[in-house]
């Protein structure tokens, strides 16, 4: 299962799992839906930043299956 690291792996629409800024210190996981890819690069250590429909902003821990 993709880890979220790969910019190639995720897309707008897709269900993931991501750790808001807030929660870093404890790793809390904010589920949603990507509606923004917001790092540039095609890969990072911590995480693609991305922006959920619902506006919250955060690095993807996890890619969940569709549905």
């Amino acid at each position: 299962m993709p880890d979220g690291t790969k910019r190639a792996d995720i897309r707008p629409g897709l269900p993931v799992s991501i750790v808001l800024k807030k929660d870093q210190r404890t790793g809390a996981l904010t589920e949603g839906v990507v509606k923004d890819i917001l790092t540039k690069s095609p890969y990072h250590s911590r995480g693609i930043k991305v922006r959920l429909t619902d506006g919250q902003i955060g690095r993807v821990r996890l890619i969940r299956s569709p549905g």
